[in-house]
């Protein structure tokens, strides 16, 4: 199943490195990028995340939230966000029900390793929907950052 542009985004709660319920519904009357990541700690992961981090301002005058999220277990997730100063949501997603939800799992990655997130980018208006889509295949890709602003300079 693969969500389209103007899809109504799944709903989901998942669990911060803090150990709050997050849920979409959160956010709604914002924008909000959601962003799937492999893995913690990896090296694309990390530069791609070190990017959100950096250039944080331009989504904040865009009035969007931003919410990573891995399989990863919370406590690896709060050592990751510790450690690289990542200045925005970190969650969840063990029981891999929400990349399942978006279209954004592997059913076989690297080293043999069974439903992991595929790098995905998701823009979710203020009503709910999808305004973008990406799932990319290949993990060492990056998500387009520029489509992903230009996104949210057209919903401001």
């Amino acid at each position: 199943m693969s969500l389209k542009i103007g899809d109504k985004a799944p709903l989901f709660t998942l669990k911060d490195t803090d150990k709050n319920d997050v849920s979409l519904a959160d956010f709604h009357g914002q924008n909000v990028v959601v962003l799937f990541f492999p893995l913690a700690f990896s090296s694309v992961c990390t530069t791609e995340l070190c990017e959100i981090r950096d250039t944080r301002a331009q989504y904040d005058q865009l009035d969007a939230q931003i919410l990573a999220i891995s399989v990863d277990s919370l406590f690896t997730l709060k050592k990751f966000k510790e450690i690289e100063n990542y200045n925005f949501t970190l969650l969840s997603d063990w029981n891999k029900t929400t990349a399942a939800a978006y279209g954004a799992l592997y059913d076989e990655f690297v080293f043999g390793m069974k439903g992991v997130a595929k790098r995905s980018a998701f823009v979710i208006d203020k009503t709910g929907n999808i305004q973008y889509a990406e799932v990319l295949e290949n993990a060492g890709d990056l998500p387009n950052f520029e489509a992903i602003n230009e996104t949210l300079h057209q919903l401001s």
